[in-house]
């Protein structure tokens, strides 16, 4: 199993999301981590300040928001694909529809660049976008992350 599977499970995914804006969307996935005992304002917070550094759009219509967290003993993920697209300021202009949140302990700091490079090469194979945009539930959304690392096309 690779590295990002270990990180989502189905019920922290959600495969059609209303939210129109950024702040509702880290809402939405501070609640998506709620059994972690995290309280979700400091989810919501972490989330956003990090956005406030400069944009976690990667282009492609995809976007990585994450950020760090006292408290946390091992990374997390979520996956958010939203009805409508909504501008997050990614690099090619275009507005982001499929979001992989990402939450690390404060201090795995080489843990948390590698599964970024992870997530970026996966979101590299437009392949792999589009079996994702295809797929219609959060097991078949859990089912790709968790096949083997697809070869950047």
């Amino acid at each position: 199993m690779n590295t990002i599977a270990t990180l989502l499970s189905p019920e922290r995914i959600l495969v059609r999301c209303d939210a129109t804006i950024k702040k509702r969307v880290f809402e939405l996935a501070a609640q998506l981590f709620a059994d972690q005992g995290i309280e979700t304002a400091a989810i919501f917070d972490a989330l956003f300040a990090r956005e406030k550094l400069g944009s976690t759009g990667l282009g492609q219509g995809i976007a990585i928001p994450h950020g760090r967290m006292d408290g946390l003993n091992h990374a997390l993920g979520a996956f958010i694909r939203l009805e409508q697209p909504i501008d997050f300021d990614a690099p090619d202009g275009r507005p982001v529809n499929q979001l992989f949140i990402l939450l690390v302990p404060t201090d795995a700091n080489q843990q948390h660049l590698q599964l970024l490079a992870e997530l970026a090469q996966r979101f590299s194979n437009a392949h792999f976008r589009i079996q994702l945009d295809a797929a219609d539930t959060p097991q078949a959304i859990a089912d790709l992350f968790a096949a083997a690392a697809p070869a950047t096309a």
